[in-house]
């Protein structure tokens, strides 16, 4: 869902860095084999997301929704050397993809994939991270956020995907559940004075929050 008219986001993309041939075919991949390809985070999200993680060189990134692993390859882009991404993903039947992706991409030696619920790896990781990025489930987000808030070192990025669900969130006589609960989880995050935050109308809305 994008937020923007088309010629905006067309013009929008033609003055941003071109896409990697790996990241072509993860998206012709997607468009082609994958229900709601639109899930994929796409050209001008995925550029910003490697701009932001070149900017702020992260050692550890911790991706929450792998999908197809276009993010977690803009992701990585960024990392120090020797760094390490690791990144969750309930559907076993993208491991396969997913590592064929990784190895054409030159990135496989440091993106770590784990495939499982990550309501349960999560509490398993005994890492501290520098950036995080969740895109997965809608209805577990505060938890996510919860649970990997303490993960997050002091300075570190936390990004947050589809935070604008459509633009439903702003329309006061749209009360579905999932709209509901992202208005909960959004208020949540404005409320946490832990953080400094700020919300980002880019496609379907992006939480970009830095712990004080």
């Amino acid at each position: 869902m994008n937020l923007t008219t088309q010629n905006v986001l067309d013009y929008a993309d033609a003055h941003t860095s071109p896409e990697d041939p790996v990241l072509k075919e993860i998206t012709a991949f997607t468009v082609d084999n994958i229900l709601f390809p639109e899930m994929i985070s796409g050209h001008l999200q995925g550029q910003f997301l490697s701009m932001l993680s070149l900017l702020f060189r992260p050692e550890k990134i911790l991706e929450i929704g792998t999908f197809t692993g276009y993010s977690a390859i803009c992701l990585a882009k960024g990392l120090q050397e020797n760094g390490k991404l690791i990144t969750l993903e309930y559907n076993g039947e993208l491991e396969k993809p997913l590592r064929s992706f990784f190895d054409k991409s030159g990135y496989s030696s440091v993106i770590d994939l784990r495939i499982g619920d990550a309501m349960r790896l999560i509490p398993a990781l005994e890492v501290t991270f520098d950036l995080i990025f969740i895109d997965a489930d809608k209805k577990n987000y505060l938890n996510y956020y919860k649970m990997v808030l303490p993960k997050l070192s002091r300075g570190g990025i936390l990004l947050v995907d589809n935070v604008l669900w459509q633009g439903k969130v702003a329309d006061p006589a749209i009360n579905d559940p999932q709209t509901v609960n992202f208005r909960e989880f959004n208020d949540f995050v404005n409320e946490d004075t832990s953080v400094t935050k700020v919300m980002l109308p880019i496609r379907d809305g992006l939480y970009l929050v830095r712990k004080n």
